[in-house]
């Protein structure tokens, strides 16, 4: 959950506008940048994990970690955090890396 922002928080960081809702905009814009920002964050991490386990012998973990991952991406773009082409771009490329590494064994 993003930490709860005001007006006093958000001081000296940007000029700030007259207008109320503008001012409103303002700290719900940096709520949202807040939340796209751990949520890319837990994807990155998610993708990584995936790849770790690739190189292991645990296909039960692989594929949890691969399906965790694909929630993860599927969800950033329900929300708006990604491009649905981003998403499926992501999943294609990790899938492609764990097939990599797999036949490199």
């Amino acid at each position: 959950m993003a930490p709860s922002l005001s007006a006093e928080d958000m001081k000296g960081k940007y000029t700030m506008a007259n207008i109320k809702s503008s001012k409103k905009r303002v700290l719900i814009a940096e709520r949202n940048r807040l939340r796209n920002v751990a949520m890319k964050s837990s994807i990155k991490t998610a993708l990584k994990k995936a790849l770790e386990l690739a190189s292991s012998d645990d296909k039960e973990a692989l594929n949890s970690a691969i399906s965790r991952a694909y929630q993860l991406c599927d969800k950033a773009v329900s929300k708006g955090v990604l491009h649905k082409n981003t998403a499926a771009r992501r999943k294609s490329r990790l899938v492609l890396a764990v097939k990599r590494i797999q036949e490199g064994k």
